[in-house]
């Protein structure tokens, strides 16, 4: 199964730096914490990752020196391991009192241009549907676990009916796909805090409303309510300053898109957020059945009362970069 389309070689590649802040500030000190990180990004045909570094203060235990993850190759090769989905994550923890928490990420990502998707192009949408069916005697591929309902974007009626509105009777995958996207940027307000972290594609529906991570989860629990394979994208935008402003340090966002299946296109990049296809301006950390899978930063922490989290992401065209 292949990632994507064949690229596009005549189109110039573009470098981005990328530089990822969170800090967690304690109103009671920290006994002890757990945490999971997906901030490794991905190698695709699309994206090449170079110099990624990792720092963390307090220092995890057992790990010495200025806590950059470069320097930590014989702690890391016991603390970093693949998920199902071939993400790599990084786990640590702290055993020593501690009244705040500073992960800081960053790395380049060299991104090929990505072709878009082709509305022509494929079998009537029932017909890919069937194909990820399970029966007996099918050939498990990569695309059919993403077919089924997840704790964020389960499947429903709902949201079947909402899909079948873009799902005519006579679109292929990529044009029904490339018609929902630009359904839930049209009837969806962009509105932060009237969701929170733990919004469900159905509640997001029901209010029509939302941030990135929501537009995400209903449009995957959209396709997958309809038989379809999708999955949930984390990662970068790079966002464009108004002419003649300057680039603001820690202003661009964290991001989430989709990516539905297409057996003759392979996976294509859509974001409900900006109705764009994801491409040379969208930086890929990771990629899972719903946020649940990918979330940047998670963790368990005995102690703490009232948490203050401030994070900042930069992304930069790197012949702007600062060193």
């Amino acid at each position: 199964m292949t990632d994507a389309a064949p690229l596009n070689p005549a189109a110039p590649a573009r470098r981005l730096r990328v530089r990822h802040e969170t800090r967690y500030d304690y109103e009671e000190s920290v006994e002890l914490a757990h945490h999971v990180a997906f901030l490794c990004p991905r190698e695709t045909p699309w994206q090449q990752v170079g110099a990624w570094r990792l720092s963390i203060a307090p220092l995890p235990n057992g790990w010495v020196g200025a806590g950059l993850f470069a320097e930590q190759d014989a702690f890391t090769r016991q603390q970093l391991s693949r998920d199902p989905f071939g993400n790599t994550r990084l786990v640590f923890s702290h055993a020593q009192v501690h009244d705040y928490l500073q992960v800081g990420s960053g790395f380049e990502a060299t991104l090929q241009d990505r072709p878009a998707p082709q509305a022509d192009l494929g079998p009537h949408w029932r017909e890919v549907a069937e194909s990820l069916r399970y029966h007996a005697g099918a050939v498990r591929t990569e695309a059919v676990e993403f077919t089924l309902g997840s704790p964020f974007a389960p499947t429903s009626a709902a949201l079947a009916e909402f899909a079948r509105q873009a799902f005519d009777g006579s679109c292929s995958v990529a044009g029904g796909a490339v018609a929902l996207m630009t359904q839930i940027h049209t009837e969806f307000k962009y509105e932060p805090l009237s969701t929170h972290v733990g919004t469900r594609a159905p509640e997001a529906l029901a209010q029509r409303r939302g941030v990135c991570q929501d537009f995400a989860h209903v449009m995957i629990a959209a396709c997958r309510s309809i038989g379809l394979a999708a999955r949930y994208v984390s990662g970068y935008l790079l966002t464009h300053p108004r002419a003649g402003q300057p680039r603001l340090i820690g202003a661009d966002a964290s991001h989430a898109w989709v990516e539905v299946w297409c057996p003759q296109q392979g996976w294509l990049a859509l974001d409900p957020t900006n109705k764009v296809f994801a491409n040379q301006d969208h930086v890929t950390l990771a990629w899972g059945r719903d946020y649940a899978d990918v979330a940047p930063l998670r963790g368990v922490i005995r102690g703490s009362g009232a948490t203050k989290l401030t994070v900042a992401v930069t992304v930069e065209p790197v012949e702007n970069a600062r060193a």
